[in-house]
């Protein structure tokens, strides 16, 4: 496995933790905490913003204006049935969310949550580190690298994982003061 393989897996774990991140709700109106939104539409799940614009006229308000007006009610039942928690304003012709102001609890909530995801991305770097390292040993067992290399590459793949955890571990920091900031 090639050092630039590794570094690519890494940094699509990091951009994967950044997106789910994304996901959490603050006390800011954000489009991204649509993106998990699937819609029955035709017989098919559709990602909603495929279906719809999705903006923010203001901090506390998310407005959804679908490209199909009949498609208004399945939107409308799939932000109800989504853990999303708001409830959805229908007007007959674009859905608007209020984004309520958060509770402490609701945002020790939303911490614990991101903590979750940030673990699920060190797992996945370490799974990445592990696989990249077994394959460097089979290559060394295979006398297909000297012992040398072996080890410098295993001390490199080492550093880009202390540096994807240690940036997964800011990306947390940055999103918890997001979070708990009223």
């Amino acid at each position: 496995m090639k050092l630039s393989e590794v570094k690519s897996q890494m940094q699509k774990t990091l951009e994967a933790t950044q997106r789910s991140f994304n996901t959490i709700r603050t006390s800011r109106a954000n489009p991204a905490l649509l993106d998990r939104i699937t819609v029955e539409y035709y017989g098919t799940e559709t990602p909603l913003k495929s279906l719809a614009n999705i903006s923010t006229p203001d901090a506390t308000t998310l407005t959804i204006q679908p490209f199909d007006k009949s498609s208004l009610s399945q939107i409308e039942k799939a932000i109800s049935l989504s853990d999303v928690g708001l409830t959805p304003n229908n007007d007959g012709s674009v859905i608007r969310l209020n984004i309520p102001p958060l509770t402490s609890e609701r945002r020790q909530e939303l911490v614990k949550l991101a903590s979750k995801y940030a673990e699920e991305g060190k797992v996945s770097i370490r799974n990445i580190r592990r696989d990249a390292v077994d394959a460097v040993r089979k290559e060394e067992k295979n006398h297909e690298i000297s012992e040398d290399d072996s080890q410098g590459l295993q001390d490199q793949i080492q550093k880009l994982t202390d540096k994807s955890t240690a940036k997964i571990d800011e990306l947390l920091k940055a999103k918890e003061e997001d979070i708990t900031t009223v």
